[in-house]
């Protein structure tokens, strides 16, 4: 059996931006395992950000969750979907991710409609860009 390939991405809280990544790629492709993680727990969103979201076909459910090792050993690749969490803390001497990359994406607050949708845009952006490339290498 061949395990598939795992992508986490992070952010700071695990409330939008990392679980809008996780929502989005999942329903790009089936072909690679993805999960979501923040440095700390945060709130829920609130369910004016969930509406928004929906518009794009995302759903956002369950809770925020912090990284663990069990997630990050499960992990081939660590995509950072935050400008306000340094690439430096996933540097663990080859124990775990080998790849990390980093999506300076600034947060959004939920009154904010417009900064919500430019978000999410840049996410499905990002995503679509490497998913794209993924394809390549998997041909």
């Amino acid at each position: 059996m061949i395990n598939k390939m795992g992508i986490l991405f992070v952010c700071k809280y695990n409330r939008f931006r990392s679980r809008v990544a996780e929502s989005y790629f999942n329903k790009v492709n089936k072909n690679i395992s993805v999960s979501s993680a923040g440095i700390f727990i945060g709130r829920p969103i609130s369910p004016r950000m969930k509406a928004e979201v929906k518009k794009y076909g995302i759903i956002i459910s369950g809770t925020p969750r912090a990284i663990s090792s069990k997630l990050l050993s499960e992990t081939d690749m660590v995509i950072i979907v935050a400008d306000d969490v340094p690439k430096s803390l996933f540097k663990f001497n080859g124990k775990y991710p080998q790849r990390v990359i980093k999506w300076s994406i600034k947060d959004s607050r939920s009154s904010d409609k417009l900064a919500v949708d430019i978000t999410v845009r840049k996410i499905i952006n990002n995503i679509d860009s490497l998913n794209n490339k993924l394809k390549e290498v998997m041909k």
